[in-house]
């Protein structure tokens, strides 16, 4: 062993992660050992760690360092994700910083800023990963706008769109106004807000009649097209094929019926704008109504609003709300809570928009994906609690619009040659398009008259193939790397992208390789604090994760994390948990030192006791290896954790090193010292992949390895046959142990002092722990009697009962002070008491139930008084 007896955990996290790359521990190559391979969900390129991030790569890195322990060929891919929406967001505000703007530069431009903004801050993430002790393969560090993942996507575009999976069409979107993009449905969140009802008169063309709509949106109105009334409501039916007049605007619109109407809701009149409400565009398509597109990008209002052009539609609606007030329009106004859309990315609130967008069909795609999960099993979700979200999803599931109106991305493959919206091609290059055109067209075209779609492609676009592009899986299929590592084994990622991420890679395993991308789903939960709110810069109740683990170590927050961690289920994170973990490190660090510290004697004999407490943790040991390997198998990692922290602290520290440890200045037995040496290895192995640095550090302190015996490298424990026998027996001496304590403690009886112990056998039990027993209570001789031993200090356990004489076992004079102190006390609580009863006026009005309480501590009082006059009396 080395000399060093301290342990310094930053010292120790930089050496040995240093050591663990150095070594090219975490790199992973084909051969013939089984797979276990991991892909990391890639976090933002530009983003830095917080609590999620540590919670999930914390999981993967147990499980990666697990399966490496247990021989398996480990790879475990990082990567980041380019994140078009929130790259491109900070791009655009760090060019307004610089007094520039996205419409004065062309795309060139613009994405070589993206770049360099990529290439200063991204990657952060993937350095703060490695604080956390990440076990990733960095030399496969993929980024899903690198030159092989671009590709993959674009051939994905392509392949699908040519086996018409993939369409463009004029369709109601979601249009998020701050970012100036569509969203997917997926990525619109809905939430109660509470607004207000707008009751609004829309006169009858030619006539005094009104009728009364009512919106929670009247900024809308300036793209009404109709009114619609249900034809078999009789209160309307003389308005049939008349006109009414919008207010403000002046425009005449028609009075159209539809059954749509419902009759009982609301005033029974509908207004209908095509271009802002999906349900009102069926409307128009199916009565051929105008469309009044009101909307700038950015939600201003553009002509279409009058002397409102330019203005932000949310101070519109108030201006316009006073106007419509003023010229009698307004009505009345009520509350009304309502769900409102919010762009998962911006919070800003959703405008349905009609455009021409790309979609790609995924009815028929989810149907696999849909059967692996819920009737094949062949993806394995943990919890299965999530299963029923999977198949409502599932079920329900719409086209995916997958363009974004965005510069950085992959640009969508499609080359337009014409005047007319649908004179286009779709191919990988310009001079692929242009032969394409060419004949699609008939003419004579050049590559100047080509002009590629200026859209992107919705990130998850790209990550939807991440298991596969990784691996060049989608244009190299046969490659060796993507044969052996492909299909992967296990995803760990949040339950919140089930439907955006993790569904849709199932849906692109199966049809590109009829097999599933991996075998099981270990959803985490979110991480909130102590008050169940959710973590979040805004709320500032994240903390800072490197700060973390600079206060708590690396190890620490890894144990604080998992320690109140089940799957699915929301971690309650407090600080508190990594300063557990940083005990827990302490724990182990300090056995090492115990175990260091004493000398060894070849000469001397091994204690009957220390050879029983070897036999008996090698046993625990088998037992709790049994229990981690179910753990694992159900994705119980917080009670993997648990398991491996109780065998350590209470087994290991707390009986086995006291069992077995010399008496002062005494040597320890070779063959104990060994025997301790080889069970603290083994605890080692099962700590590793909770705590990868203190353990290694431990390790090369227990002797001077090769670099091919690190920790890292090493082998899981070997399950054996064991003694269950042994276990029992153990788990009642322990409990004669206490009770002798117990005594100890109660009767001020020092440890020091040795005393006799005698036992009624009434239910046989073993002798054979009679030494550690001996041991562990400082038993001068142990008699198995046949009667109570009288004068002595009695406890049972079970039904075997214990005796301890009194005589020369306790300071009877000190012990006689105490119980006197004792007694002393208590009379003098007695009388209180009674004083307190015995005054009538307390006794008439004091609550019933307060008067009952004084009456059970007068007889509390009094029955502590027998029991200590009855031990007075005895000595």
């Amino acid at each position: 062993m080395s000399s060093n007896l301290n342990y310094n955990s930053k010292e120790a996290e930089q050496k040995w992660y240093d050591y663990w790359m150095k070594y090219d521990f975490f790199h992973s190559e084909v051969d013939d050992r089984e797979p276990y391979t991991i892909v990391i969900p890639p976090p933002n390129v530009t983003g830095i760690l917080h609590m999620g991030h540590m919670l999930n790569n914390t999981i993967q890195d147990v499980l990666m360092r697990r399966a490496r322990l247990l021989g398996k060929n480990a790879c475990w891919v990082p990567g980041t994700d380019h994140a078009s929406i929130a790259t491109e967001a900070k791009v655009v505000a760090k060019l307004k910083s610089e007094g520039k703007s996205k419409n004065d530069i062309s795309r060139e431009e613009f994405l070589e800023h993206a770049w360099d903004w990529t290439n200063d801050y991204g990657g952060r993430i993937l350095n703060q990963l490695k604080k956390l002790g990440a076990s990733c393969d960095w030399d496969r560090t993929k980024f899903t706008l690198d030159d092989d993942m671009y590709e993959s996507v674009i051939q994905t575009f392509i392949d699908l769109y040519n086996k018409g999976l993939i369409y463009r069409g004029f369709r109601m979107v979601n249009w998020d106004p701050e970012a100036k993009t569509t969203l997917s449905d997926e990525e619109v969140i809905y939430e109660e807000k509470q607004g207000q009802l707008y009751y609004v008169s829309y006169p009858v063309e030619n006539s005094d009649e009104k009728l009364t709509i009512a919106t929670t949106r009247p900024e809308t109105i300036f793209g009404d097209s109709a009114i619609c009334i249900n034809p078999n409501d009789e209160r309307f039916s003389h308005l049939k094929g008349k006109k009414a007049i919008v207010p403000v605007v002046g425009r005449s619109i028609p009075i159209i019926e539809d059954e749509y109407v419902d009759m009982e809701f609301g005033t029974g009149c509908l207004k209908v704008t095509p271009a802002h409400d999906e349900n009102d565009k069926m409307l128009g398509d199916k009565h051929n109504l105008e469309v009044f597109d009101i909307f700038n990008d950015d939600a201003t209002l553009n002509s279409f609003g009058l002397q409102y052009e330019g203005q932000d539609r949310f101070e519109v609606r108030k201006a316009f709300v006073k106007q419509l007030k003023t010229e009698g329009f307004l009505i009345k106004t009520e509350n009304y809570t309502n769900k409102v859309g919010t762009s998962e990315r911006t919070k800003a609130v959703i405008e349905p928009k009609l455009s021409d967008q790309w979609f790609l069909k995924t009815k028929d795609l989810a149907e696999p994906a849909l059967k692996a999960v819920l009737e094949t099993e062949e993806v394995n979700l943990f919890p299965k609690k999530f299963e029923n979200t999977y198949r409502h999803w599932m079920d329900n599931i719409r086209d995916w619009n997958i363009s974004r109106q965005l510069w950085w991305g992959h640009q969508i493959p499609a080359f337009y040659y014409g005047d007319d919206k649908n004179d286009f091609v779709v191919a990988k290059t310009k001079e692929e398009a242009l032969k394409l055109a060419q004949e699609k067209s008939g003419k004579d075209l050049k590559l100047t008259d080509l002009k590629q779609d200026e859209d992107v492609l919705d990130t998850w676009f790209s990550s939807w193939i991440w298991p596969m592009s990784v691996f060049d899986g989608i244009r190299n299929p046969d490659n060796k790397e993507f044969q052996y590592y492909y299909p992967t084994n296990d995803l760990v990622t949040g339950p919140d992208i089930l439907f955006f991420w993790v569904a849709r890679m199932i849906m692109a395993g199966y049809e590109y390789t009829g097999k599933r991308p991996f075998e099981n789903v270990y959803l985490t939960g979110l991480v909130r604090d102590k008050n169940r709110q959710k973590m979040s810069k805004s709320l500032g109740n994240s903390p800072d994760a490197l700060g973390l683990i600079d206060e708590f170590s690396a190890d620490g927050v890894r144990v604080g994390l998992l320690l109140s961690n089940a799957a699915g289920n929301d971690l309650l994170f407090d600080e508190a948990l990594c300063q557990q973990g940083k005990g827990f490190s302490n724990k182990i660090w300090n056995a090492f030192k115990l175990i260091k510290s004493w000398e060894i004697s070849e000469e001397i004999e091994q204690p009957e006791s220390s050879q029983k407490a070897i036999d008996w943790y090698q046993s625990v040991f088998q037992q709790k290896l049994r229990e981690l390997e179910d753990h694992y198998g159900k994705y119980r990692i917080s009670d993997a954790l648990m398991t491996s922290y109780k065998l350590v602290w209470d087994d290991f520290c707390s009986w086995f090193l006291e069992i077995i440890k010399p008496g002062y200045e005494q040597p320890i037995d070779q063959k104990t010292y060994e025997a301790a040496i080889a069970l603290f290895e083994d605890n080692l192995k099962i700590l590793h992949p909770f705590m990868p640095f203190v353990t290694e550090e431990i390790w090369h302190q227990i002797a001077d390895r090769h670099p091919s015996e690190a920790l890292t490298v090493s082998f899981w424990p070997k399950m054996t046959e064991f003694d269950e026998q042994i276990i029992k027996d153990f788990s009642f001496a322990a409990d004669v142990i206490s009770g002798i304590r117990t005594i100890r403690k109660d009767k001020n009886i020092a440890f020091k002092n040795e005393i006799n112990l005698a036992v009624i056998d009434n239910e046989p039990f073993t002798k054979d722990l009679d030494s550690i027993i001996l041991k562990m209570g400082n038993i001068n001789h142990l008699d198995y009697v046949n009667a109570p031993v009288d004068g002595s200090l009695t406890f049972r356990v079970k039904s075997n009962e214990y005796f301890i004489p009194v005589q020369g076992a306790i300071d009877v004079e000190a012990e006689k002070a105490k119980l006197h102190e004792e007694l002393t006390y208590y009379q003098g609580f007695l009388k209180s008491v009674e004083k307190k009863l015995s005054n009538e006026k307390f006794v008439n009005n004091a609550p019933e139930q307060v008067v009952n309480i004084e009456k059970q501590k007068k007889a509390d009082a009094e029955a502590q008084i027998e029991t200590i006059q009855a031990s007075l009396e005895s000595l």
